[in-house]
């Protein structure tokens, strides 16, 4: 009872997010400067054109009409259409999003896999040698830019021995195409296709390093210092006094206790990385949602970037509802205390 209580009120909340969400990026998208309809068709349209494509788009509407209209077609699944690819937006994104899906799902399994169990690791052996490395290296993972670490292991994998593909999301010869899911790995394993599910996870192995190394990074701080915390608490000196040995108190009890840190850092890593994976995206070629919605910015394409907007607004909401239900299960006093 206390969860359905405790969702009932993240939801409620979420929706006011998300409709003020709209608001702004809508606001925001009429602010830019450039008229969309005269990009749309050229310098050498006649201001006739302009004006007719003007009053296509809504755009000669007052603008409150205009955020109505918007809206009563995003509830019924209508953005509009893009003026970069005169496609529906919605057409756009769902074919852009799996990609950026997949690659950032990786990059949150690699921090999960990688800087949980340095972090208890380093708590652990408090102030020995195998700390002090994975603070250097937390150092070096947050200060270098994703981008940065891209181009370099582009370079490793071209004059290295090193034999990983640096651009795109698999290999066209292979002939495979995503038509499930949209997710290569998902959609190779259920067409029966090995050799497209090795290729895609080759094709996704530079990419997410390079876009988790600060993630693991903060990751790795973040469980190393819950860990130290909960480590000198009463009830873990009761532990301590009865026997029972580091190494379980730590990997076993400890590491519940301050989970719920690493978790939540996880979740806001996932639902920011939707929106800001562009960098290393068009360091690789990536063709997902972030590149996508930087090209339509920079072609000030207001239906798409909004739907962009929107859509990562989502996705970033139903990331913190998750989060906060795991973190209630590992946590219950959390559960409790969110109830009330």
């Amino acid at each position: 009872m206390e969860v359905l209580r405790l969702l009932a009120r993240r939801i409620s909340g979420f929706a006011l997010v998300l409709f003020g969400l709209s608001v702004i990026i809508f606001t925001i998208a009429r602010l830019i400067p450039g008229d969309p309809a005269r990009i749309a068709l050229g310098p050498l349209a006649t201001e006739e054109q302009v004006q007719s494509l003007r009053h296509e788009m809504g755009l000669d509407e007052p603008a409150a009409v205009q955020y109505l209209n918007y809206i009563s077609g995003v509830l019924q699944g209508d953005m509009g259409e893009s003026l970069l690819t005169g496609q529906p937006v919605v057409s756009d994104i769902a074919a852009a999003l799996p990609a950026t899906l997949e690659l950032v799902l990786c990059t949150v399994f690699l921090m999960t896999v990688i800087a949980i169990p340095l972090g208890v690791l380093a708590a652990y052996r408090q102030n020995s040698w195998v700390d002090q490395c994975s603070r250097l290296l937390s150092l070096m993972g947050v200060v270098t830019p994703a981008f940065l670490l891209a181009i370099l292991f582009q370079l490793v994998a071209s004059v290295g021995t090193f034999d990983l593909p640096v651009m795109e999301r698999m290999d066209a010869d292979l002939g495979f195409e995503p038509s499930v899911t949209g997710l290569v790995l998902v959609d190779s394993l259920l067409a029966g296709r090995g050799d497209a599910f090795v290729d895609g996870l080759t094709h996704l192995l530079l990419p997410s390093l390079a876009l988790s190394a600060a993630g693991i990074a903060q990751v790795m701080r973040i469980t190393r210092s819950s860990v130290i915390e909960y480590a000198n608490r009463d009830h873990v000196d009761t532990l301590r006094a009865a026997g029972v040995p580091k190494p379980l108190i730590i990997f076993k009890y400890l590491w519940r206790l301050s989970a719920s840190a690493p978790l939540t850092i996880l979740g806001l890593e996932f639902a920011s990385l939707i929106g800001n994976a562009f960098v290393v995206e068009m360091v690789f070629a990536w063709p997902g949602i972030a590149s996508y919605g930087v090209r339509t910015i920079l072609h000030n394409d207001y239906n798409a970037v909004m739907g962009v907007v929107l859509v990562s607004g989502v996705i970033f909401i139903i990331a913190n509802l998750i989060i906060d239900i795991l973190v209630s299960i590992v946590d219950p006093r959390l559960r409790l205390k969110g109830a009330r």
